[in-house]
């Protein structure tokens, strides 16, 4: 049973990993922040979720056929503190192999509708019911994979002292176009500065992003690079996906 990750303290990371954030403990934000944000988050995904319901009828059934099969990207996640949930996305890339069973690259799988999808942030609306159930929020450090909770240092492991969200400030940043080390800066600061007024400032900078379709993809491949963690482990570049067919397998093996 997982138990969480413990983010109560925090160290600076090591002098090799030095942040532009200047290594900076932050506080988990008080109460009233807590039941504002959530107040915020139960109120507006219960409203997008009624308004788009005839879209999620109509546009699910046309995602199975342009991926030919299982419309729906679903992989256990680490939220805050680190517990683990099974967030929901729609599927972008097929599970394309070659003729000895090895999936496909990542820009062979990733089909022309998975990349107008991506372009216009639909694939991540199904995770508006992990914003309705608690597991989410509509603003916070994206929910990365839970292999990447061994790699973190402590300065890294602040960012699930709040939930993950749907958009956040690394994701107005520059998205998936900017480094590792940028990205957990980022997430880091937003802790800091965490506040109803902030939070609709990423939103509104989150739908700028989406209209000029901006940081979509890391520069020279299909999508962010697998995080290898604080060390030269020179790990193989997996994505998201790759990375839930491969926990799949390992449990039908299993079993």
């Amino acid at each position: 049973m997982n138990k969480g990750i413990n983010t109560a303290q925090a160290i600076p990371a090591p002098a090799a990993q030095k942040s532009a954030a200047g290594y900076k403990t932050v506080k988990r934000p008080n109460w009233f922040k807590r039941f504002v944000k959530r107040s915020f988050d139960l109120f507006s995904s219960g409203c997008a979720i009624v308004v788009l319901l005839p879209f999620f009828c109509l546009f699910t059934p046309v995602v199975a056929i342009a991926m030919k099969g299982n419309p729906f990207f679903v992989q256990k996640r680490p939220g805050k503190d680190g517990k683990i949930f099974s967030l929901i996305k729609y599927r972008t890339m097929t599970q394309a192999k070659d003729k000895n069973g090895n999936l496909l690259p990542d820009e062979m799988r990733l089909t022309r509708f998975g990349r107008i999808m991506r372009k216009l942030s639909v694939d991540e609306l199904p995770e508006l019911f992990n914003i309705f159930f608690g597991q989410m929020s509509v603003v916070g450090p994206r929910p990365l994979l839970v292999q990447y909770l061994s790699l973190y240092n402590d300065y890294q492991k602040q960012r699930h002292l709040v939930r993950p969200g749907l958009t956040g400030l690394a994701q107005v940043s520059g998205r998936n176009g900017i480094s590792w080390q940028e990205k957990f800066d980022k997430d880091i600061e937003y802790i800091e500065k965490m506040s109803f007024f902030f939070d609709m400032k990423i939103i509104f900078l989150t739908a700028v992003k989406v209209l000029r379709r901006e940081g979509i993809n890391q520069e020279g491949q299909a999508t962010m690079e697998f995080f290898t963690g604080n060390e030269d482990n020179r790990a193989p570049s997996k994505t998201e996906e790759d990375a839930c067919l491969s926990a799949h397998m390992s449990e039908k093996g299993a079993k």
